[in-house]
């Protein structure tokens, strides 16, 4: 009796190791089949723009080559597009709409440095004929630079920044509102430093002087403002914008988002679906890849400078090219070579910087402010 029930006792032993493999078999594939599932998602988040593409490969024999290999020059587009809930109170959404920001953005070879460099929405360029989406065609003219966006998309907009640059454009990525209000979103907000209250009724903006933490709402007004903020430019803007960007990359680095799955996620798929790209970038890996190439620079590698301008002759709202300052900048990084900066901006602890003169490359300098 006693030999019999000691029996099975065995039997229960061995099956542990079986149960355990299929435990783990099934809890490997769960977070296989997950991990694809949210691939898939993220990837399928990524609209292409197969229209700018095809119009660009008509213009292919007036396009600049490019000259130095594996440097990289993206076009970073923000649309002013007013559709989508919550935009229709910055303005009618008509149906058309103009580059709000633009940014060439050049990615040395090698992954040595990189380059933002904002274009004045207001900036008075040579726009060439463009195609428009109802096959009429409209007449190249002297006008402000936002204007190529309306005129022809994005491939207007890449032809008149290669005409004025003499660089080549290899991919494009364009965010609406809706889009930016999400990415800020998902980091959590954007800390930024203001050395002035803000009242703005056009941007519905009303902000304290000081350290803060800017959410989607309050970030789109911030960045957006112009007229109640400083001298009312165009360049006070981008500096501002700027400012924005390098605070929201400083949040990415430093609070573990890039290496915490549970935060990587809300802010790709917020930054997935809100992205218009060329088919060379219309995939999650193709991102990645871009991002891999790029986030080992050092940040002090990493600069954002504004074209030198000047008020134009003509009509002080609107600006012009300050030469032979800006073609030297062109040929810089035309030839991919380190960028120049003549003249500096201060920078608060918070990212926040204080905006250099007209006609000069902007950099920054050691981190100051009333928020330091």
């Amino acid at each position: 009796m006693t030999t019999d029930s000691s029996e099975p006792a065995p039997r229960r032993r061995r099956r542990w190791p079986r149960v355990l493999a299929l435990g783990t078999a099934v809890l490997v594939l769960s977070v296989a089949g997950a991990g694809w599932w949210f691939y898939e998602r993220l990837d399928g988040n990524i609209r292409t723009d197969t229209r700018t593409a095809n119009e660009l490969k008509k213009y292919e024999a007036e396009r600049p080559v490019s000259v130095v290999r594996d440097a990289q020059n993206i076009l970073l587009i923000g649309s002013d597009n007013r559709g989508g809930k919550g935009n229709g109170k910055y303005g009618q959404d008509t149906g058309t709409q103009r580059s709000d920001t633009t940014i060439l953005l050049h990615l040395q070879a090698g992954g040595k440095s990189a380059t933002a460099v904002s274009i004045p929405r207001d900036l008075m360029v040579d726009v060439p004929a463009c195609d428009q989406p109802d096959g009429q065609r409209t007449r190249p003219r002297l006008t402000q630079f936002n204007w190529a966006f309306e005129f022809g998309g994005a491939a207007c907009t890449i032809r008149t920044v290669e005409k004025m640059t003499g660089t080549r454009v290899d991919h494009h990525m364009i965010v609406d509102f809706s889009g930016f209000k999400r990415l800020v979103n998902a980091v959590g907000g954007v800390e930024m430093c203001l050395e002035e209250p803000v009242d703005d009724d056009d941007a519905h903006l009303k902000l304290p002087a000081g350290r803060q933490v800017l959410h989607g709402e309050e970030a789109l007004g911030y960045v957006r403002a112009r007229y109640s903020i400083g001298d009312g430019s165009d360049t006070e803007r981008i500096a501002r914008q700027q400012e924005f960007m390098g605070s929201l990359v400083k949040k990415l680095q430093s609070n573990g988002v890039l290496l915490n799955p549970a935060k990587l996620y809300p802010v790709l798929n917020a930054a997935t679906s809100s992205l218009t790209t060329d088919p060379g970038l219309d995939s999650l890996k193709d991102l990645y890849d871009l991002v891999r190439g790029v986030r080992d620079i050092p940040r002090e590698k990493i600069r954002f400078l504004t074209i030198p301008r000047q008020p134009y002759t003509y009509d002080k709202n609107r600006d012009e090219l300050v030469q032979p300052d800006a073609d030297r900048l062109f040929r810089q990084l035309r030839l991919d070579r380190p960028v120049a900066v003549s003249r500096t901006v201060t920078v608060s602890a918070s990212g926040a910087r204080k905006a250099g003169g007209h006609g000069s490359h902007q950099g920054t300098t050691a981190a100051r402010g009333i928020c330091g």
